[in-house]
């Protein structure tokens, strides 16, 4: 498309507070960054990059707006999508021992599937879901089945 937004998602920030332990969680998850240490690290994943950036310089760069406490919830989630039902689970262990805290514990969904929900140490909140159908291409991205 020339003009206007492309129909892709290329990059996702988290304003982090303390950008040096939030990428610390994410590496023990297993996520690699090849970022110096700094204000700033990003994780490639499954055809977008995961970012985390200094919060109060993300707000100011984002229109002059204030950053929110740590802790507070953003009215938004982020998901992990796994290959099998069972994994949910075992990616909600993973992330506990990590150091996040398990907010929902994993459980079969209305809609078909089976998710549960972590907040990392900052209270940034995940879902870790998996959905009937769903494929991943060969870089780990998601092939929406619907």
């Amino acid at each position: 498309m020339a003009d206007g937004i492309p129909r892709r998602l290329s990059v996702v920030t988290l304003g982090a507070h303390d950008v040096a332990a939030l990428r610390a969680f994410y590496e023990r998850l297993g996520w690699e960054s090849g970022s110096p240490p700094g204000n700033f690290a990003a994780f490639p994943l499954g055809g977008a990059v995961f970012t985390l950036y200094d919060a109060a310089t993300l707000a100011e760069e984002a229109g002059g707006h204030v950053a929110p406490p740590a802790g507070a919830f953003r009215g938004v989630t982020l998901a992990v999508n796994v290959d099998e039902r069972e994994q949910v689970d075992a990616a909600l262990v993973a992330a506990a021992d990590a150091g996040a805290r398990v907010l929902a514990a994993a459980q079969d969904r209305d809609w078909g599937g089976r998710s549960g929900y972590f907040a990392d140490p900052e209270g940034n909140v995940w879902e870790v879901a998996w959905i009937p159908d769903a494929s991943f291409d060969s870089r780990g991205a998601l092939i929406w089945p619907y």
